[in-house]
């Protein structure tokens, strides 16, 4: 499967370390957001953020992994097939790579509708305040950005598996957005093109697994066929 490389909006950087950086609260819903407002995503929004905004750093955030534990019903799976996407767990140890926008003025009341409905109503996801950290280092100082989290606590929650057994669940799932596969191959491509000093062990894993069990399906699809 030919894929078409994410365009980095910078590159450089070194992989972090060091302990994980204090993480914030959840903005008030009753206080207006302030302008600028930074986004971070760190699954589907990485490729397809689908709402406007003014600029886009690459970088990372400490004290979370990322983790395909989150079932999913509507965007890459079914009620009778859940696909598999990805949320952060809480982790002393842990960094997480992605992309941070930047929103000024009316973007911001649009994009927060929109990812509202994308991510918290029809994902099962809460938002945070966490510090951004640019990959590139004439990008700034960190900054705050809001991040969605889906927790254990919402009923989609699927919680750990094996990098086999969720592998094996992707490739039996799509939804309203695309094929499980796709989410995670893009996934896994802009860690590859975008943060190539990074390696996402779970998340490389999980594709490695998706690829060995390929030819499989395949090949006995193919034997049904000649039978």
């Amino acid at each position: 499967m030919k894929r078409d490389p994410p365009q980095p909006p910078s590159d450089g950087g070194e992989h972090p370390s060091g302990r994980p950086q204090e993480k914030g609260s959840s903005p008030a819903e009753d206080a207006p957001p302030k302008s600028p407002l930074w986004i971070f995503g760190y699954g589907s929004l990485v490729w397809r953020p689908d709402f406007e905004f003014t600029s886009r750093k690459v970088g990372y955030i400490r004290g979370y992994s990322r983790r395909f534990w989150q079932g999913d019903t509507f965007h890459r799976g079914s009620e009778k097939m859940p696909g598999r996407v990805v949320t952060l767990l809480e982790d002393y140890d842990g960094c997480t790579w992605g992309v941070a926008y930047e929103l000024h003025g009316d973007q911001i009341a649009a994009s927060l509708k929109y990812l509202n409905m994308r991510e918290a109503v029809l994902g099962g996801y809460d938002t945070k305040l966490v510090k951004f950290h640019p990959q590139d280092k004439e990008g700034g100082e960190p900054l705050l950005a809001l991040v969605y989290i889906a927790t254990p606590q919402n009923p989609s929650y699927l919680g750990p598996a094996s990098e086999e057994d969720i592998a094996a669940q992707i490739i039996v799932s799509s939804g309203r957005s695309g094929h499980n596969i796709e989410y995670l191959l893009r996934l896994a491509d802009f860690m590859r093109y975008c943060c190539p000093q990074v390696e996402d062990e779970h998340l490389f894993s999980i594709e490695e697994a998706l690829i060995s069990i390929l030819p499989c399906l395949y090949h006995g699809e193919e034997s049904l066929v000649e039978e």
